[in-house]
């Protein structure tokens, strides 16, 4: 079982005091950060210019201006006059992702105090917090116990549990989990921003993103834009996988990629975020920096803030065909393109992976892949292809040997196709 650390550089400020007492209970979270500014907590002073003057975008793969998101659910509650609702993502379904468990099990008072800003911000009275991992969904609850020690709390705010599926990320299903259904992506034409959860105004955002508004609040539009890049301040969370283990990392927006592989940035060629994501061959990574635009620059993005680099000794056909299979498996079951057009594409992949492709197979993939694109009832489809289209593009001697007789490695089981274990003591 893969097992994964935290761990902090450059000063971190989302981990900030993780590394010595672990779990910062309410107490130990005053205590390193301290309150929120009362000005921001009333309202009286608005948050979301804050979150403009950073550029504060969504850590949860989009990447969307919070503020702009924020500001469509102001609107929402007053063409509709319905009470709004700001929904906190913690589902986290990929498999090889635990930024979100981390943050909830490490730091999970940042969150509540998002929240708290991002219902503030909107005129909502009431937040819900989503969470996949039963652990971070512990320390989750734990947190809102002790907040309600405290006496009486400005927002009210409940804790969801959701099965760790990979689909059960995707917005619309956080708002039907929210909701109290089934945690699967829906397709409307209504925005969540004017009819979420129970036709309600409904803001949804990542917990990093929520983490990040907390910090922001704390230290000000200056001090947060002094590390990160001049378009994209501030800092991101990333879960590294190296040598059968993986870290949940903290580091400046901008930082090479190199520099966060280290001894690793010489693999055959690095995943970049998450399975929904993108293949860098080794000459890339060089190039690549962790942003927006400079993964953008590489074809590439940050996505769920996912870095898996492989090893010469692997396959990367046999090693990626399992986690194709692995999302066609997790459709939803709603729509043509998952349900016969990911089956056919994860099929064809771990035929080409065993060297037993039939003869058109990678041209079969290319045209599988223009008809799903953009036709399912979610993101899901989309991103399935992107990891495949990437696949292919990246390694094209690989794909042209497997067409013939396959590599002969074996598969190291390198992309987990279940949650990572976060362990309980910081490194």
């Amino acid at each position: 079982m893969t097992t994964t650390t935290i761990t902090t550089r450059s000063s971190p400020r989302l981990l900030s005091g993780v590394d010595l007492a672990g779990r910062l209970d309410l107490g130990r979270h005053l205590a390193v950060h301290g309150p929120l500014p009362a000005a921001l907590r009333s309202g009286t002073q608005d948050v979301l210019d804050l979150a403009d003057a950073v550029n504060l975008r969504g850590r949860g793969g989009a990447g969307f201006p919070f503020a702009r998101k924020a500001r469509g659910v102001r609107k929402g509650r007053q063409d509709s006059g319905g009470a709004p609702l700001v929904v906190a993502n913690g589902s986290e379904g990929e498999p090889a992702s635990r930024k979100d468990a981390a943050l909830l099990m490490r730091a999970p008072h940042l969150v509540l105090d998002g929240i708290t800003l991002a219902a503030v911000a909107v005129g909502a009275r009431e937040g819900r917090l989503v969470v996949g991992d039963p652990a971070a969904r512990d320390s989750a609850l734990a947190a809102v116990r002790e907040r309600g020690r405290e006496g009486r709390p400005r927002v009210r705010i409940r804790v969801v549990g959701v099965e760790d599926r990979f689909v059960a990320g995707e917005s619309s299903a956080v708002v039907r989990a929210s909701a109290g259904k089934t945690p699967i992506p829906v397709f409307t034409l209504t925005r969540t921003a004017a009819g979420g959860v129970n036709g309600r105004p409904t803001l949804v955002s990542n917990v990093e993103t929520l983490a990040q508004l907390a910090v922001l609040a704390r230290v000000g539009a200056d001090e947060y834009a002094r590390v990160g890049t001049a378009d994209e301040p501030g800092t991101t969370l990333l879960t590294l996988h190296r040598g059968g283990g993986a870290a949940v990392v903290e580091v400046p927006l901008g930082t090479p990629l190199s520099a966060v592989l280290g001894s690793a940035s010489d693999s055959r060629a690095v995943l970049v975020g998450g399975y929904h994501g993108s293949w860098l061959s080794g000459r890339t990574v060089t190039a690549a920096n962790l942003s927006r635009s400079g993964l953008e620059a590489v074809g590439a993005t940050l996505g769920a803030g996912l870095v898996v680099p492989l090893p010469a000794s692997a396959c990367p056909l046999v090693e990626a065909a399992p986690v194709v299979r692995m999302l066609a498996d997790e459709s939803a079951g709603q729509c043509g393109p998952c349900v016969h057009g990911l089956r056919a594409i994860a099929t064809t992949v771990q035929e080409l992976a065993d060297g037993a492709v039939a003869p058109g197979g990678v041209a079969r993939l290319e045209r599988w892949a223009g008809l799903v694109t953009g036709r399912g009832a979610c993101a899901h489809p989309d991103g399935v292809v992107r990891f495949v289209a990437s696949l292919l593009a990246t390694f094209p001697a690989e794909v042209a040997l497997h067409q013939h007789q396959g590599c002969g490695r074996p598969l190291q089981g390198l992309l987990p196709l279940r949650p990572v274990t976060l362990l309980e003591d910081a490194a």
